[in-house]
């Protein structure tokens, strides 16, 4: 596939997963956040050195591209496990051998354990009796382990720290530490019965299994139903869960997310722009893989700030992420030091957003001196971050002085 054949796809800037096909034979099954930013990734001319060559070949081999959007990251990443389970993609299968991969398993047990167990001591040290469910291959450990802990949030569940109330380990029933957070549903105190927590067990199983719609339907009926019996606490539970899956907040997945995807990803960049605190106002630019996605931009006329440049970013950065329809980006970067960089960090945690933040220093001369925040975005993205952070500035002082102008030419007449 070359790049202008991108042109007869319209990819959804959503999560989902993506299949590269040769002919009807599947190459390569991968996730994204972004559907359009992560396909896009595959064309950049950095290729080669980012995801290397095997992944470049693949690209030549590839005919045809196909996808399915999800309603979140994670159901993304529990798809392209199933996906690649399924239909055993060379350029999946081949680049690691199973044992190198991460699995989730379920043990038979009275009261089973949710792990994540590594391939390699999967089939070499366990006893497949031992397992009652197992699913996967998942390819990135790291972003398994950020979506557990979304999971367990939603159905708290016992690991390998938990010993049941009553059992050799605990006779007396302590809590174990994730009981203390709520991350387990109290297998070690007794709190839950062997049918209670099979019924969680069935509701991980079914998520691990992709039927997130089927899932929900079936809690929504289970809802229902312990509110007409007025089982009102569990009625609340089951609401809880159905609203936690609807609005899954993956955004450490994201955050994942971000190194993972190497050489292509959504950079946006914001700057100031006044004379002596008169016409303020902020722009946002963005870049993808090297190049300026203009129709992107936007400008913000600042309202609440006067000649402080720390308030007019916190006044753009908060109306920007009044935008749900915007994609988040992998990475924010603002122009200035500490100060900026702390000021859009308060904005981010007050809306609960974790996308890594950058802030680019200049010197006397207005050129880039350092870049401080996030180092692994810096390390993954550092030529992008520069390229937008230049363009914000570009932005700002062009259109700021055309409104100085108009303003000036209205004077004189």
């Amino acid at each position: 596939m070359k790049r202008e054949d991108l042109k007869k796809y319209d990819l959804p800037d959503e999560p989902g997963i993506y299949l590269f096909r040769k002919g009807r034979e599947i190459l390569y099954v991968g996730k994204a956040t972004s559907l359009r930013d992560r396909v896009r990734s595959y064309f950049a001319t950095d290729l080669s050195e980012t995801r290397g060559s095997r992944i470049a070949g693949m690209i030549e081999r590839a005919t045809s591209l196909t996808w399915q959007k999800t309603d979140s990251v994670l159901e993304a990443l529990i798809l392209e496990a199933n996906e690649i389970k399924r239909r055993q993609p060379p350029y999946n299968v081949d680049e690691k051998d199973n044992k190198s991969f991460n699995y989730v398993v379920i043990t038979k047990e009275e009261f089973p354990r949710v792990l994540v167990v590594r391939g390699r001591e999967l089939f070499q040290k366990w006893d497949q009796k031992q397992i009652k469910h197992l699913f996967g291959p998942f390819p990135g450990g790291f972003s398994l382990q950020e979506a557990m802990k979304i999971v367990r949030r939603i159905f708290p569940f016992r690991d390998s720290k938990c010993d049941p109330c009553g059992s050799p380990k605990n006779r007396q029933c302590k809590p174990c530490f994730n009981r203390q957070i709520g991350m387990c549903p109290g297998v070690c105190t007794g709190e839950i019965s062997k049918e209670e927590y099979a019924g969680t067990i069935k509701n991980i199983c079914e998520l691990f299994s992709g039927n997130f719609r089927g899932l929900k339907r079936r809690l929504t009926k289970q809802m229902q139903a312990a509110s007409k019996a007025e089982d009102f606490e569990k009625a609340s539970t089951l609401q809880q869960q159905v609203a936690a899956l609807t609005h899954i907040r993956d955004v450490s997945l994201i955050k994942a997310d971000v190194v993972s995807v190497g050489g292509g990803a959504r950079i946006e960049a914001f700057d100031v722009a006044h004379t002596g605190g008169s016409e303020t106002v902020a722009v946002m630019t963005v870049v993808h893989s090297g190049e300026a996605i203009k129709d992107a931009y936007r400008k913000f006329t600042i309202r609440t700030a006067t000649n402080n440049d720390v308030a007019a970013l916190k006044e753009a950065l908060d109306r920007r992420l009044n935008h749900p329809e915007w994609p988040l980006p992998r990475v924010f970067v603002v122009d200035g030091a500490a100060a900026q960089l702390n000021a859009a960090r308060k904005i981010l945690r007050q809306r609960g957003i974790e996308v890594p933040l950058v802030g680019v220093v200049k010197n006397e001369f207005h050129k880039p001196e350092r870049v401080i925040g996030d180092r692994r975005a810096i390390g993954a993205f550092e030529k992008d971050i520069l390229l937008a952070n230049a363009e914000a500035h570009r932005f700002a002082i062009t259109w700021h002085r055309r409104r100085r102008d108009r303003k000036l030419a209205r004077r004189e007449f």
